[in-house]
């Protein structure tokens, strides 16, 4: 007679008394404090691999919550509404931490009590929470504490096996439901980025796998492939040197934007004239644009506007490949680390 597999996804090479899941729940992804509490959580000792956006569905909140949801004894009959308004449909990002023995216990102590008013200061939950239980049950909701770690080896893997099973990241394989989003060097030195993918995220579309890029000069050339190709009409300006000079070794801010089609349109009308001066309010550049055209002409540069987002799906999938490159193809279809070397304590 067969016997089922152990809870949760069998999965070879990685040996869950070292690799813990890292939830970093709707609250932290809607406050912008992913990569803090990534940050916080990768201490000496402990690296942070496999990070993924998604969209939680319902099933996962309900596994995720499941010794709360088989203990009615102790919570409310409507505890699977709190559960479902908290998660479902709602962003998150999941990743892998891996460390030596012990490293389940660790990160639990490191983000915290349940209650963030009563964590210890030093805690993620602690330095970090805005909420309380107290809260949460008054207005009848889950309590919004951030981050969940595993409790043990057998719950790391149990919430491997509901947070990366097959097919539940979010794919970059239909290029009409995403658009790349280039914060370019001016936003980055202007400390617009965090507004300019906020305002991104307001018109419903799901931003993911935000990354900071070194421009390389290949990379300018082929995301202005069209003003090189017609440098004709600048006579007056040595198009491939103003390319160099705004952007080469400089810093950027990629994302993608997950949404219904038609999303690129929708974002090119939020991102408004490229002429700042031109653009209207209500736009990102029309509110935050600190540039004109006339000035770039006379100076014989580039007009600095912020902000790129696709075309269309054909540009996507072009600027997918300029910004995230080969490299990145698990991004495409989100690949599993094998077992490392066990880190050092």
């Amino acid at each position: 007679m067969s016997r089922k597999p152990p809870s949760g996804t069998v999965v070879e090479g990685i040996d869950f008394d070292r690799w813990t899941v890292i939830l970093c729940k709707p609250d932290a992804a809607e406050r912008g404090l992913v990569d803090t509490v990534l940050e916080r959580i990768e201490v000496p000792g402990v690296t942070v691999r496999a990070r993924t956006e998604l969209i939680a569905e319902s099933w996962q909140a309900h596994v995720a919550y499941r010794d709360l949801l088989a203990d009615p004894g102790r919570f409310p009959s409507d505890l699977p509404s709190y559960i479902g308004t908290a998660y479902t449909g709602r962003p998150v990002t999941v990743a892998l931490a891996h460390g030596g023995p012990g490293i389940h216990a660790r990160l639990r102590r490191l983000i915290g009590h349940t209650d963030p008013t009563l964590a210890v200061p030093g805690t993620i939950r602690s330095d970090l929470g805005d909420d309380s239980l107290k809260d949460a049950l008054i207005e009848k909701r889950l309590v919004r504490n951030l981050v969940h770690t595993s409790d043990d080896p057998e719950a790391a893997r149990r919430d491997f096996g509901t947070w990366y099973g097959a097919g539940r990241a979010l794919k970059v394989t239909d290029f009409t439901r995403c658009s790349v989003i280039l914060c370019k060097p001016d936003a980055a030195e202007r400390g617009v980025v965090d507004e300019i993918l906020a305002r991104v995220a307001a018109t419903g579309a799901v931003v993911t796998n935000r990354r900071e890029v070194t421009v390389q000069p290949w990379q300018a050339h082929v995301h202005y492939w069209d003003l090189l190709v017609d440098a004709d009409w600048f006579p007056d300006r040595d198009i491939p040197a103003c390319l160099d000079d705004a952007y080469a070794g400089r810093q950027v801010t990629v994302a993608l934007a997950h949404g219904e089609p038609g999303v690129h349109a929708r974002l090119r009308d939020l991102l408004g004239h490229f002429d700042p001066t031109h653009a209207a309010p209500g736009t990102i550049r029309g509110d935050l644009g600190d540039d004109s055209l006339k000035d770039a002409l006379a100076e014989k540069r580039l007009v600095r506007n912020l902000v790129h987002t696709s075309d269309d799906p054909e540009a996507a999938r072009r600027d997918f490949g300029t910004w995230f490159g080969a490299g990145r193809r698990d991004l495409l279809v989100p690949a599993f680390p094998a077992q490392s070397a066990p880190a050092e304590a």
